[in-house]
């Protein structure tokens, strides 16, 4: 009939195999699933927990599947010792991200993710996210570190002046930083039971510019009303 559209029949076409030695890994906190090709083992689909002990016995069973390749999605950091004893085992290990393997249309309801990523490591629908030598990797772990308690530092210090503020004691506002020689001398000894300004002001430094009278009027507040606050201190 004229303007009537003719339906469109989709053919499910089995797409070549490119990598018939792959395998895919489904990583969890406390378990990790491996799929194998079916023709591999009696058991194509395992299930190990993460014990170390547990990580060396799965690389042995893909060793002894004949697995090459495998393909494991970049979940959080459970994924890393994992990946570096695969790769000391001499497997091609694709580090693959989750978001580009939902994009992939096809899957099954009844396959699991492990399953899910073997098929599509062996078909050549993955592709591996960028992985640094070993050595890179450590500095950069170590600069992320650093990166991460620099910024903790900072909002701990935020936490102590507002303390600070909560008591009126305006040092802070005298002085450029409470963390510096003059800074941290005061508040230790503050924390330590000291609470006379004149005591406390001769702590500062011979490099503050603000005067011994100023830092003293800073350090004139009612302790005994500010018990909390000064645990504050003592807690960042």
């Amino acid at each position: 009939m004229a303007g009537k559209k003719k339906k469109e029949t989709k053919t499910n076409m089995s797409l070549p195999v490119m990598r018939p030695n792959a395998a895919g890994i489904d990583i969890g906190a406390t378990e990790i699933f491996v799929a194998v090709p079916q023709d591999r083992s009696t058991e194509s689909v395992r299930a190990f927990p993460t014990f170390t002990q547990d990580l060396y016995e799965l690389a042995n069973w893909l060793k002894q599947c004949g697995i090459k390749t495998v393909a494991m999605e970049s979940t959080g950091v459970y994924w890393i010792p994992l990946f570096q004893i695969l790769e000391e085992r001499g497997f091609e290990v694709f580090l693959v991200n989750a978001r580009h393997v939902k994009n992939v249309p096809g899957r099954k309801t009844d396959v699991s993710d492990c399953q899910w990523l073997q098929f599509l490591h062996s078909v050549g629908l993955l592709k591996p996210s960028f992985r640094p030598e070993q050595e890179i990797c450590a500095v950069r772990s170590l600069l992320r570190h650093r990166e991460s308690l620099v910024q903790l530092a900072s909002t701990h210090i935020n936490h102590v002046q507002k303390a600070l503020d909560q008591m009126n004691l305006q040092l802070h506002h005298v002085i450029s930083d409470i963390t510096g020689q003059t800074g941290l001398a005061i508040l230790d000894a503050i924390l330590g039971g000291e609470r006379n300004p004149k005591v406390l002001a001769e702590l500062r430094s011979t490099r503050i510019k603000a005067s011994e009278e100023v830092i003293i009027k800073s350090l004139v507040l009612r302790f005994q009303n500010n018990r909390q606050q000064i645990m504050q201190v003592a807690a960042c």
